[in-house]
């Protein structure tokens, strides 16, 4: 997953402003950020604060690890599960 360039508190402040009645093609020119982007991220995070943000970050980079960890896991078990066989 790709690293976005921004904190999650310029996020929250970026989706603030929105709601604050600033229009989207003012804060695609001010933040340099795409208007998919900013739809994205109210889609996703609208109404929450920084700290929130961050957390789910957080949660969201934690379990695409722990993906990779069980494809690993499930890989050598097949791998595993295929050598036994042959051997008997």
């Amino acid at each position: 997953m790709k690293k976005s360039q921004f904190s999650p508190a310029q996020i929250a402040g970026i989706l603030k402003d929105f709601d604050n009645g600033k229009s989207a093609e003012e804060i695609t020119r001010d933040h340099g950020v795409s208007k998919a982007s900013l739809y994205k991220w109210r889609q996703r995070y609208g109404g929450m604060e920084a700290t929130e943000l961050k957390r789910i970050k957080e949660l969201e980079e934690e379990n695409a690890r722990l993906k990779k960890m069980y494809a690993n896991l499930a890989m050598e078990l097949d791998t595993a599960k295929y050598v036994i066989e042959k051997k008997l």
